[in-house]
């Protein structure tokens, strides 16, 4: 099973109050405020259909205390490392000061290596990641940081298979994402792996985020916004997310665009980076997962309704995002005897 479906099973470690997964946030001199908010929001306002809080988000330094972040204030971190000692998932954000010079000195390394070894996951948003790598977490695994911070990644660390262009990348029990942005798509998708998408989609409308970004989108985009009086191929992907159990081809999406399919593919290219066919196969691929967690529709419907056609082809897309089953993924989310899926 894949780290996004077998993910569900993370909130038997590191319980908080209430049986809650605690999330501890590592707060480091230097930090980025944006990346330490991002994390207390998205994890924040997980909520269960009863609307009961899933996780409980704590802040730690080194010690209790104040801590400088790279803005013009502070903030006052109410526990010091041992609240990892609790801590089902660990999250460490940026500090820009801190990062690209000597992230293995320091306590912090040390601690993240005996949380990954009771049994925490461990994150990283933006050069985070430096100091995960420099705890020796990344070693022989895929990892992404800041398109900035590459090169310097790679010489510092030439044991990390780092992928420069991806928003973040996940190891299953270590995840790393890119810049700040990229951090509120691995909180997402990190909720997701727990909960399902329901709940993630819950918190991207409650934050006014869009619900999922694929790891593997370019962190950077050529032309993310038309220019002025240039046509944008947004109301085509709007018009195709309506009609998504229909048989969508290029010709109409260029239509819906009033442009040549060469130039619609080139356009849609630079602003969704990513090709029409793979776009449109990954929300196809979502909406058969929303379909399986929120229904008890045969896979064949699910089929259907998502735009695969036949049940062999939604479980051979579902099979390549996920690395389950239709009925595997369905029993992770609803529990087994949830609904007839084939």
């Amino acid at each position: 099973m894949s780290g996004d479906a077998a993910g569900s099973a993370a909130g038997s470690a590191g319980e908080g109050a209430g049986g809650r997964h605690r999330v501890a946030v590592v707060v480091r001199d230097g930090v980025l405020p944006m990346e330490l908010g991002i994390v207390h929001q998205l994890f924040g306002r997980a909520r269960s259909a009863a609307g009961e809080p899933l996780y409980e988000v704590v802040s730690c330094g080194v010690a209790a205390g104040p801590v400088r972040t790279d803005a013009d204030f502070r903030v006052d971190v109410p526990f010091g490392l041992e609240a990892l000692e609790g801590a089902g998932t660990v999250v460490v954000p940026a500090s820009h000061e801190l990062d690209e010079r000597c992230p293995g000195a320091g306590p912090v390394p040390a601690a993240l290596v005996a949380a990954h070894r009771r049994g925490a996951r461990v994150a990283s948003i933006c050069t985070g990641a430096f100091v995960l790598a420099a705890a020796g977490l990344l070693e022989g695994r895929r990892a992404a940081t800041h398109w900035l911070s590459a090169d310097r990644f790679t010489a510092m660390f030439p044991r990390v298979e780092l992928d420069p262009a991806v928003l973040y990348a996940d190891e299953g029990d270590v995840l790393t994402s890119a810049g700040e942005a990229a951090g509120i798509d691995l909180c997402l998708h990190v909720i997701r792996r727990d909960h399902g998408a329901a709940v993630a989609g819950d918190v991207a409308r409650r934050t006014v985020v869009p619900p999922h970004r694929e790891g593997g989108q370019a962190q950077f985009i050529a032309r993310p916004v038309a220019a002025p009086r240039e046509a944008s191929t947004g109301p085509a992907r709007a018009w195709a997310l309506e009609r998504l159990a229909e048989p969508l081809t290029l010709a109409e999406l260029a239509a819906r665009a009033s442009m040549s399919v060469r130039t619609f593919t080139r356009r849609f290219r630079q602003e969704a980076g990513v090709s029409p066919a793979v776009w449109l196969a990954r929300q196809r691929v979502e909406r058969a997962r929303q379909l399986l967690e929120e229904t008890d529709l045969p896979v064949e419907r699910v089929a259907e309704r998502s735009g695969f056609g036949t049940a062999a082809s939604l479980r051979a897309h579902l099979q390549a995002a996920v690395g389950v089953s239709p009925s595997a993924y369905r029993a992770t989310f609803r529990g087994p005897g949830s609904g007839p899926v084939a």
